[in-house]
């Protein structure tokens, strides 16, 4: 029997699709830098579905390309050009499982949108705080896969620390039912955090038990001019000493990522009236709602304006204006697609080492490439600070002539991040995009761990091929 009839034999004949117009969306990331081919697309309902293709598919020795809501950076969730794969895409797998408000525990399917989990929980009183731009189409088994962080990392974690349980389909077709929801488990390896940041290499997320938090009595939120990266970690500092683990986010935005979102966005507008180098954005909050944030925040920024460390602030007076403040935010990756050929940046390293980074990257930068736009935007709360070069897209027809281009200005900014004991990868993953420069940043020992394990668990190798690691 073809694998395409026994997979349509499994799932149903809609749910394997093979025209490729049908296809199309399936096989090229988000940002229409990475296309692929493919056999077909299988679009299975439940995790036995999902584990009886991935069954076949190693009997036949077919590559296996797990897709979530494709919203990647790196290429992970997009096939190769040689057309072998299959492509499993969980978007049928949509279901709230369970929710245990006494636990703050909600159990879930991997193709639920971020943003439906956060409904979810607020339904019942409780919070899911991962944040992302594309919260609304984006699927917790892709979060998951990349180990997401977001705009709530300095005070929730990452994914690897919003996770209780996990469901996964092996490679060999079996299910390792790991939906615990235990705070306190010391039965041996803590086998989930193999499948996290992994991007669908070791096996295929299917479902997944996450932590919830008690929702917010009172949130506020702040934008801050400055001078520069180091004025920011002594505001982080003050606002930590004032405000403890009430701190949400911490983001930085320099003046020329701004003005991107200002040109390309509709309806958004900078609510701090002075210019400067450098904006911040800022939440805090308090399950409580005994404490007035509001004050505290103005407290904390008139004496940092008062010292000099700020140029001027505004706190936010309304949900509306806060939303503003985030929707600035949340809008950089649309602006930056819009503007140009993007080189994007997903570097972190030691917070004290921030300022010297970005002095580093922006002067290599730009004397390499005068012609660039280099912005600069991120977490500087946990020290990943994304480093953003754009080019006019005329400067580049030919597609080859960039990615030699764009190989040698993430070279740079790979560089000075390894140079300060950071990573090239604090939360968007290695995909396609990185596996190939993984050994120059990575220590032979670890990649040698790596790969021991991904012969263990798929010795086949048909689980996501030519991600993370390559031969």
């Amino acid at each position: 029997m073809r694998i395409d009839e026994a997979i349509r034999g499994l799932i149903g004949p809609d749910s394997f699709i093979t025209d490729e117009d049908a296809m199309a969306p399936y096989l090229v990331d988000w940002r229409n830098r990475y296309h692929g081919r493919a056999q077909g697309v299988a679009r299975p309902a439940t995790p036995s579905e999902v584990a009886a293709v991935v069954r076949i598919c190693a009997q036949n020795a077919v590559p296996v390309v797990p897709q979530g809501g494709n919203t990647g950076m790196c290429g992970g969730a997009t096939p190769d050009p040689t057309g072998r794969a299959i492509v499993i895409g969980l978007d049928r797998m949509n279901r709230i499982r369970d929710v245990d408000p006494l636990n703050n525990a909600i159990t879930v399917d991997a193709g639920c949108v971020l943003a439906d989990i956060q409904a979810r929980a607020g339904e019942v009183g409780r919070l899911f705080p991962m944040g992302l731009g594309s919260e609304g189409s984006c699927q917790i088994g892709g979060n998951l896969s990349t180990n997401a962080g977001g705009t709530a990392v300095l005070r929730y974690g990452t994914m690897r620390d919003l996770v209780l349980g996990l469901e996964v389909a092996l490679p060999d077709g079996r299910i390792w039912n790991g939906l615990r929801a235990l705070r306190k488990d010391s039965t041996g390896y803590d086998l989930k955090q193999l499948f996290i940041g992994a991007e669908g290499t070791l096996g295929i997320i299917t479902g997944a038990v996450l932590k919830l938090f008690p929702t917010p009595m009172v949130s506020r939120s702040a934008m801050v001019a400055l001078d520069g990266v180091e004025a920011a970690l002594r505001l982080l500092a003050a606002l930590r000493a004032t405000c403890g683990d009430r701190l949400n986010a911490f983001e930085i935005m320099s003046a020329g990522q701004l003005a991107l979102v200002l040109r390309h966005i509709p309806d958004v507008r900078n609510p701090v009236a002075t210019e400067a180098p450098y904006y911040l954005m800022i939440e805090a909050s308090d399950a409580a709602g005994a404490d007035d944030l509001g004050g505290m925040l103005e407290t904390v920024l008139g004496q940092a304006h008062a010292d000099g460390t700020i140029l001027d602030a505004v706190v936010a007076s309304s949900e509306a204006q806060a939303a503003l403040i985030w929707r600035l935010r949340h809008s950089v990756s649309e602006a930056n697609m819009r503007e140009g050929l993007g080189v994007s940046h997903d570097t972190s390293v030691p917070i004290s080492r921030l300022p010297e980074f970005v002095a580093d990257c922006t002067a290599s930068l730009g004397e390499r490439f005068p012609q660039a736009n280099t912005v600069f935007v991120g977490h500087v709360g946990d020290g990943n600070i994304h480093v953003v070069v754009i080019f006019q897209r005329e400067l580049f027809p030919d597609a080859d002539a960039f990615e030699r281009v764009a190989t040698e200005v993430t070279t740079i900014v790979h560089d000075a991040s390894a140079a300060r004991g950071g990573s090239i990868s604090a939360e968007h993953g290695i995909g396609q995009m990185h596996a190939a420069r993984l050994a120059r940043y990575k220590d032979p020992l670890e990649l040698d761990l790596m790969r021991a394990i991904k012969r263990t668990l798929d010795p086949g190798g048909i689980m996501n091929p030519g991600k993370i690691l390559v031969p």
